[in-house]
């Protein structure tokens, strides 16, 4: 996993929950890279695995949930370091249909070796987009993140459905849709 995620998941921590949690979630947890992350280097994802579920355990909050948020946060730090990614859309939908074959392309040319998830597109319209997320890591809530920031982003207001195809969330449909 790149490290960009790690960096923006204590990042995150520090500025919800303190510098303390930072530490304690660190410090509880076995880490090869003694919780050292540069964002351009590659680590582990069972040492993710292990942050977030000792920041679960740290503030009585579900797994899913905290992904949930940081996917949202983790959407401003692409922003700030990717404004020409966001410059090039108009709308949410247009960038929720090009993860594939325009943003996975940008991020696998930035950051070479990334393991990334893929989004299938089912069916799209002016004011919907039916997904497929697949990913062995099962971080859809991230992903959910994600997209609910986007649409946030273009200034629109969004159901998202999340289907689990996959009870272990490595499978799972989205279907967004926004009233303008």
């Amino acid at each position: 996993m790149k490290g960009i995620v790690f960096t923006g998941f204590l990042e995150m921590v520090e500025d919800t929950f303190g510098l303390e949690t930072v530490d304690h979630i660190i410090e509880h947890s076995n880490l090869e890279s003694n919780g050292v992350y540069t964002a351009v280097g590659t680590y582990d994802f069972g040492e993710m695995l292990q942050l977030v579920t000792n920041l679960s355990e740290k503030v009585n909050t579900p797994v899913n949930d905290l992904l949930y948020v940081y996917g949202v946060y983790f959407f401003d730090t692409l922003v700030r370091n990717h404004p020409e990614i966001f410059k090039k859309f108009s709308h949410p939908i247009s960038l929720l249909s090009s993860i594939e074959d325009h943003i996975h392309v940008h991020v696998r040319k930035i950051y070479p070796g990334a393991e990334l998830p893929t989004f299938e597109v089912l069916h799209e319209d002016d004011k919907s987009i039916t997904m497929v997320y697949t990913s062995s890591r099962g971080l859809y809530r991230f992903a959910h993140g994600l997209m609910q920031k986007t649409f946030e982003y273009y200034k629109r207001e969004a159901t998202i459905q999340v289907e689990k195809l996959e009870e272990d969330g490595t499978r799972v449909k989205f279907i967004a849709s926004y009233n303008e």
